[in-house]
């Protein structure tokens, strides 16, 4: 009797503990919906002849994204100084990344004219931004992420500080950043990211600090404590991120995509030369090397290239 009695009580409290997650999970599905209509923007954006059909999700077809990380000021649109193209092709099972240097001199699709690319942003926003890299690249982008870095900043500040290994011992606006493994606030964080100026590796040892500090947001993300401060960060996305990808899309990526977002390669612009044009420093690509990237993308996607 009094083990009835006890199996019942247990019943009872294992059945309260589902219908307490299911409803949890429900709110927390419910605050994802409503959060990821706020940050869906629609590009007017013209595909590509090389992207003869439109890319289904559904059928796992190789896809491209562009992320513009940007720094937005006080009556400034601002520029982006992250420029990451990722191809990704579930056949492959991985996900190709380039990161295009901020001071890359190219041609801005829509002003006619050569300029810094992270000047596109400035000039036409994301949709600019796209074009130019596709002509640049030479391959379809397909969706755009942008994310205002003062929002990444907020996450870390929310989710509590992260932890990374630093490669090299070096001074960056207010932080001095000891080498070996180091916790980063928020604030500490953006100027982790942001040197370049005297790391011997330039940008690709920015880029390194840059997927350094990403992974360890997604790995503290994925903790409880973190899934219950859940509301907090949706509504730092609503106000700091933009992108042309639906909440069904991103569902899809999740459900079709998880194992090529999971193994990335990343591909580095490293032989081109500084150069300065009346009295401005660009980094002008090495054109063998940039013909090299643009074909190993096309592959990836499964595309032809349009230069002839």
């Amino acid at each position: 009797m009094k083990i009835n009695r006890l199996m019942k009580w247990c019943m009872g409290i294992i059945f309260i503990v589902i219908l307490t997650i299911g409803g949890f999970a429900y709110h927390v599905y419910y605050n994802a919906v409503s959060t990821f209509e706020e940050i869906h923007t629609p590009i007017k954006h013209t595909p590509t002849e090389q992207r003869t059909q439109p890319v289904v999700l559904q059928e796992k077809h190789p896809f491209s994204m562009l992320l513009l990380g940007v720094d937005e000021r006080e009556n400034d649109v601002g520029r982006s100084d992250t420029i990451i193209v990722l191809t990704v092709n579930p056949q492959t099972k991985n996900t190709l990344m380039v990161s295009i240097p901020r001071d890359t001199y190219t041609t801005i699709v829509g002003k006619n004219r050569k300029d810094k690319i992270n000047h596109a942003y400035a000039f036409g926003g994301m949709e600019m931004s796209m074009n130019t890299i596709e002509k640049l690249l030479d391959i379809p982008i397909d969706y755009v992420a942008k994310v205002n870095m003062e929002g990444f900043k907020q996450v870390i500040d929310t989710i509590g500080n992260v932890q990374v290994q630093n490669e090299i011992d070096f001074q960056q606006g207010s932080h001095h950043f000891k080498k070996g493994t180091i916790s980063l606030d928020g604030s500490a964080a953006l100027d982790y990211v942001r040197m370049r100026k005297v790391d011997p590796q330039g940008d690709f040892g920015r880029q390194n600090r840059q997927k350094q500090v990403i992974q360890a947001i997604i790995d503290k993300g994925t903790s409880l404590k973190t899934l219950m401060i859940y509301q907090d960060i949706f509504k730092i996305l609503g106000k700091n991120v933009s992108t042309n990808l639906t909440f069904n899309q991103i569902k899809e990526l999740q459900q079709n995509y998880r194992q090529s977002l999971g193994d990335i390669k990343q591909i580095h612009f490293e032989k081109g030369q500084g150069k300065i044009i009346h009295g401005i420093w660009y980094y002008i690509p090495d054109q063998k090397e940039l013909s090299q990237i643009s074909s190993s993308l096309q592959k990836h996607l499964e595309v032809s290239s349009t230069k002839k």
